[in-house]
């Protein structure tokens, strides 16, 4: 195909590829579907509100205006992709007409209807699931709404039918807009409804139905107002916990630690984390074993919780919680050692009785920041590992894991 040469008409001014679906805007200039909606997309994104321009004459080009296919010119690529196919040349199936909006909002309408409810759902799901244009054109004419009234309808009804398929179309369609925050920035109901999904008994699908309420969950606290997220309660973090100790699946599981990442700096809520167990659920969570993305987010909370009197209580009321600490360290990821040693420093500064001492030496702990010191590691967590053992030296100079020159080769 490298030696035919292809007309050049029949190329898209943005990608220079053969074009597969050309539309013509309203500068009179022709390109492909695809190429055009991304550059119209990503200026949106990076000019703010402005009016992005016409790749080819700079006129202004608005974000709404209509992109009208060119049946005839399509016929021309694919006759002339069939005569060339010998040499190489793919054909160009005929492109599947945009979906249209008019049946979406018909599809919403049918949401009220009992009768039509079930299968207006699955449609919106199969469609969301076909393509990006499709989410966008149901972003554009109110589906987010109409899907959390939806939920909503279910919570304050206890009823659990059509949760599964609302819950994954409006988590599809969140991706494609950040228009769907203001219907839930500021909405306690929602997040209510979303907790009560995640503790009520699931017949059907559980794990998919609880799944998709974690990761919409997630999304509804990104786009949380800072009032909403300091008035999180205590049985907010309890329902957020126990997606963690049922351990529902990896997304539920990583989502939920990016929830309580998320809303721990503000107000009291990285008390209220404490106080719902958090701490020891984390350590049993860690001792699973999991995959090396969720071990860093474990850690990265434990030293946020560790930072509080009561946090480094609850973690030391765990029997393995030095010993985990320990065994990670060099052996995940940088910034698991980075957590390790920070969680390894608050002990040692703030709760450091001799029996927790002990139990540092005992369990590798101290053998552990030996070997950080000599390991290929930043020079700051060496230094931060060497300012934990000079700071209990006097217990810990005996063990044979110390060698004096780790404490005095460097300057302080």
């Amino acid at each position: 195909m490298d030696n035919i040469e292809i007309p050049q008409y029949y190329l898209c001014p943005i990608s220079l590829q053969i074009m597969k679906d050309p539309v013509t805007t309203i500068t009179g200039i022709t390109y492909d579907r695809e190429s055009i909606e991304q550059w119209l997309k990503t200026t949106a994104a990076g000019r703010n509100k402005d009016c992005p321009t016409c790749p080819v004459t700079k006129q202004p080009l608005p974000r709404d205006s209509d992109l009208t296919p060119n049946h005839m010119l399509r016929r021309l690529i694919q006759a002339w992709c069939i005569s060339n196919s010998k040499n190489g040349v793919d054909p160009i199936p005929t492109p599947k007409s945009p979906l249209s909006k008019s049946f979406i909002l018909k599809l919403i309408k049918d949401l009220d209807v009992p009768v039509l409810c079930t299968q207006a759902l699955k449609n919106m799901e199969a469609l969301a699931i076909e393509d990006e244009r499709n989410r966008t054109s149901m972003v554009e004419v109110g589906l987010a709404k109409a899907l959390v009234s939806l939920v909503l309808k279910c919570f304050r009804q206890r009823k659990t039918t059509g949760l599964e398929e609302a819950l994954k179309t409006l988590y599809l369609i969140w991706n494609s807009s950040q228009d769907i925050k203001f219907p839930v920035k500021d909405n306690q109901d929602f997040m209510d409804s979303l907790l009560w999904v995640l503790g009520c008994d699931i017949d059907r699908n559980r794990v998919v139905v609880k799944s998709h309420s974690m990761l919409v969950l997630k999304k509804t606290i990104e786009s949380a107002t800072t009032s909403l997220l300091e008035s999180l309660n205590t049985d907010f973090f309890r329902g957020i916990i126990r997606v963690l100790r049922e351990n529902i699946s990896r997304q539920a599981v990583k989502s939920a630690l990016l929830v309580l990442i998320e809303v721990c700096p503000w107000g009291r809520n990285r008390t209220k984390i404490i106080e719902a167990k958090a701490v020891f659920e984390l350590i049993e969570l860690e001792l699973e074993k999991p995959e090396k993305n969720i071990t860093e987010l474990i850690f990265n909370l434990l030293a946020q919780l560790c930072s509080c009197a009561d946090g480094r209580e609850q973690f030391l009321k765990h029997a393995g919680s030095i010993a985990m600490i320990s065994k990670r360290i060099l052996r995940v990821s940088p910034a698991t050692d980075d957590r390790a040693v920070h969680i390894l420093g608050l002990i040692s500064k703030f709760s450091a009785t001799s029996q927790v001492l002990l139990e540092m030496l005992r369990v590798g702990a101290v053998s552990k920041l030996c070997m950080v010191i000599q390991a290929d590691c930043a020079t700051y967590l060496k230094q931060h590992a060497r300012g934990i053992l000079r700071l209990h030296s006097n217990v810990w100079n005996n063990s044979p894991c110390i060698a004096v020159y780790l404490l005095t080769r460097c300057h302080r």
